[in-house]
């Protein structure tokens, strides 16, 4: 499958994530109010207009890439499980926030970083996709093994890619999308 077909796999399990959220019950937010609360006081910790932010941003999500990238191979389980839950949690969230305070600030809050963060994710998730499956098709079939190491070089490149996305991401969620907040 060409890189483009696996780019819509990702949409597509991003999408399925989505609409997972949207399906979520009204009473499933205090089923996660604890975890939100220790999201809180992360944020709070860390806090915006701070470079230890921005570097704690960018490698969070750079290691989430790489593990998936890494343990692609078995079954393709982890970038499917990054995809889906990450639409899942941007839909969800998204509800919440919209309901409880406005689509304005939901806006605010996911656009400025968002442009580059959620292609950074698509990319990456794509590119972990085509790796684990082009390992699994070479430890099934002796006759495609030697298409193993042209396939990891290019979707390195495609990691590689995601991986310069999310410095400004981080970079934007730290320093500009708080002023769009605040």
């Amino acid at each position: 499958m060409s890189y483009r077909g696996w780019i819509l796999v990702a949409v597509g399990l991003f999408a399925t994530g989505m609409a997972f959220g949207l399906a979520m019950p009204d009473d499933a937010v205090e089923l996660f109010a604890g975890d939100l609360a220790a999201l809180e006081e992360l944020a709070k910790l860390l806090g915006p207009f701070k470079i230890t932010t921005a570097v704690f941003i960018f490698l969070k999500n750079v290691t989430a890439l790489l593990f998936s990238f890494i343990f692609s191979p078995l079954l393709c389980l982890a970038p499917v499980i990054a995809l889906t839950l990450n639409g899942w949690l941007l839909s969800f969230v998204s509800v919440t926030v919209i309901e409880q305070e406005s689509v304005g600030l939901l806006l605010a809050a996911l656009l400025p970083h968002g442009i580059f963060e959620l292609p950074a994710l698509i990319i990456g998730e794509a590119a972990a996709l085509s790796f684990g499956t082009m390992a699994i098709i070479a430890l099934v079939s002796k006759k495609r093994r030697d298409q193993l190491s042209p396939n990891l070089k290019q979707n390195v490149k495609y990691l590689a890619l995601a991986f310069a996305l999310l410095l400004p991401a981080a970079i934007i969620e730290t320093y500009i999308t708080p002023l769009f907040l605040g």
